[in-house]
């Protein structure tokens, strides 16, 4: 049994967890999440303030996470901790944190990639979410699908070409001149608005699309935005029209997210789909991906807000993993704001 101490600071929010397991067979401690919302004044994340607001923060975190376990830092096995990809200024926080805790105590350290952590965190809650399975990973800053044939093995299968799905929800929530962060505003004002008002075309979906086309797999939102901008400037009444435009962008992106993970079902005979990330848990998308899939006789499982967002419990498992694999990074460990996730083999 190993005890863990993980530590995420890859964007906004400043989160640390502890977790106790070996494999498969985990349970979260604590987990204390502190969200910055100073940035819905300026209507997205601004890098200075994030890294300055975990510099304040991250020291209480850690203390609390610790103390609601009470596991004194003596008792940690190991930290894990967000090494990339994110903002580097709010990633640096978090890695020279973990690496001055791990010098002072003589723990061993792990760098974790956060998008790997999103493939993790839905197990953390539904025993049976684990490999193989589909996994589609949705979040501000990214939008992935990647088949997941073991914990260390991954295909990526399809990324998106321009925005991210969070992304686009973001940006289409300002048009539409709601707050940020857009995605829970945007999915309210859809429900029940008529779906057939506003049908925009479903980006890179095409019915003669075959496994050799390099865009099978792939994802695009930005042509949907500027979809939906031109159907903002000619409207002549927004405030009547804004339910069904948002309903029209949600279906639209919800069915190409559904249409691109079935066919990665389909094509390695996966009957388990796990989604993560900040978008996994729109319902619309949850109730769309379940339909879709029905057919095949696949399983959905996604996380719950909590563990949706970022947040240090999933950083933590996957840390764990890592650690039994024998798994120890350096003093020299840095952050980076791209990278490849580990463990991917040939698609």
């Amino acid at each position: 049994m190993t005890r863990i101490l993980g530590i995420e600071t890859s964007c906004d929010e400043t989160s640390a967890a502890v977790l106790d397991g070996s494999g498969d067979e985990v349970d979260v401690r604590s987990l204390v999440i502190l969200s910055q919302d100073v940035h819905r004044v300026f209507g997205g994340v601004v890098p200075e303030i994030a890294s300055r607001a975990h510099l304040t923060s991250i020291v209480p975190v850690v203390s609390k996470a610790l103390d609601d376990a009470a596991t004194p830092l003596d008792d940690v096995d190991a930290i894990g901790v967000t090494c990339a990809p994110g903002l580097i200024g709010a990633l640096l926080v978090g890695v020279c944190y973990a690496k001055s805790l791990a010098f002072a105590r003589g723990i061993p350290v792990v760098g974790v990639h956060h998008m790997e952590g999103h493939l993790f965190a839905t197990a953390l809650e539904s025993r049976d979410a684990v490999p193989p399975f589909t996994g589609l990973l949705v979040s501000g800053g990214h939008t992935l699908l990647v088949d997941v044939e073991a914990w260390g093995r991954y295909r990526l299968l399809g990324a998106t070409r321009d925005d991210a799905a969070g992304e686009a929800f973001d940006k289409v929530a300002k048009l539409l001149g709601l707050p940020y962060p857009g995605g829970r505003h945007i999915e309210a004002l859809a429900l029940g608005a008529d779906p057939s008002r506003f049908r925009f075309s479903r980006p890179m979906v095409r019915r003669k699309d075959t496994p050799a086309d390099a865009n099978y797999y792939a994802f695009s939102f930005s042509g949907l935005k500027t979809a939906v901008l031109n159907a903002v400037k000619s409207s002549a009444d927004i405030d009547a029209d804004r339910a069904a435009i948002a309903r029209g962008f949600q279906d639209a992106l919800v069915d190409s997210l559904v249409e691109k993970t079935f066919r990665a079902a389909v094509a390695y005979g996966r009957t388990r789909i796990v989604l993560g990330g900040g978008v996994a848990c729109n319902s619309a998308l949850v109730v769309a991906m379940r339909e879709r899939v029905r057919e095949i006789g696949a399983t959905v499982f996604a996380p719950s807000p909590r563990l949706a967002t970022d947040n240090a419990a999933m950083i933590a498992r996957a840390g764990l993993f890592h650690f039994e694999r024998g798994e120890r990074a350096g003093l020299d460990l840095n952050a980076y704001a791209s990278q490849p996730i580990p463990g991917l083999v040939a698609a």
